[in-house]
């Protein structure tokens, strides 16, 4: 049995720069990892047979990412090896905290291991870009500014910090907010890092806040608070964050939140907790 985290993300910024001829937006972004995880657990099996024993209710086994992952690795790398999952979910659906992404990666980065197969980052990077977009970063390791549709990734230094992370009762359509006509997609390119991430906005941030109420209402919220550095949404929402240079403010801050709200205290991590097996 292997038993490993599945490490949340947030999107410092989000910018959309442009639009390619297949839909497909065109990014920067910077990811940091939070110490807010979920965590799957792998039993080796020697009948081929990849089983997912506790899937989340209402997804379907063709469209849950963990199995989809092992299923993508067992095809491409021809083992007869399989795999009992076991997920136990903490990272909010929805949320644009990069959960399903981060449960994709980890399960071909553990299999890799696990199976034995010895495929290197770039070939485990290949895998993860046919299972969706933010899969890469969860197996490049390191805090990154990306480009592209976000797989074009540059690993990057970030100040020690901490977040309270705001989640609102709804869960957003990213499709819906990508496809939206309110969505601008001219921001200025920037050109080169170094730069300061404090500088950045999220170009979906207004559009999902006109969308939903409650998303626009929480983000007001950690706008108003003092000592922040960065109040803004993570990818397509829903979940809101502001950062914290300590724990202390963090939690200070978020002893104060409304009954009404819910969230959780996180720190920045400097990698992904699983980096020395994606380093290859």
């Amino acid at each position: 049995m292997l038993t490993v985290p599945a490490p949340a993300k947030l999107n410092l910024f989000l910018h959309v720069i442009g639009r390619r001829q297949d839909g497909y937006h065109l990014l920067q972004t910077v990811f940091r990892f939070l110490d807010f995880s979920d965590q799957l657990s792998f039993r080796l099996r020697t009948d081929g047979i990849i089983k997912h024993c506790n899937p989340i209710e209402g997804v379907p086994e063709d469209a849950d990412l963990c199995v989809r992952a092992a299923k993508l690795l067992k095809q491409h790398t021809n083992t007869a090896q399989g795999v009992d999952i076991l997920l136990q979910k903490q990272i909010p659906m929805g949320g644009g905290l990069g959960g399903g992404s981060s449960d994709a990666a980890t399960t071909l980065l553990a299999l890799n291991h696990l199976w034995e197969l010895n495929l290197s980052q770039k070939q485990l990077l290949d895998l993860g870009l046919q299972l969706g977009a933010d899969v890469p970063i969860f197996i490049f390791g390191q805090n990154a500014f990306a480009e592209g549709i976000g797989e074009k990734l540059q690993a990057i230094e970030l100040p020690p910090a901490w977040y309270v992370v705001l989640v609102p009762s709804v869960q957003v359509s990213t499709a819906e907010i990508f496809a939206s006509k309110e969505l601008t997609r001219n921001t200025i390119p920037i050109k080169i890092p170094p730069f300061s991430v404090w500088q950045g906005h999220n170009d979906l941030e207004s559009v999902v806040c006109r969308a939903y109420p409650e998303v626009d209402r929480c983000l007001g919220w950690l706008k108003q608070l003092e000592n922040t550095t960065i109040a803004a949404m993570s990818g397509s929402g829903a979940c809101v964050f502001a950062e914290f240079a300590t724990e202390l403010a963090a939690q200070t801050a978020f002893e104060q939140i409304p009954e009404d709200m819910k969230g959780f205290v996180a720190k920045g991590l400097d990698c992904h907790p699983m980096h020395k097996l994606t380093a290859k």
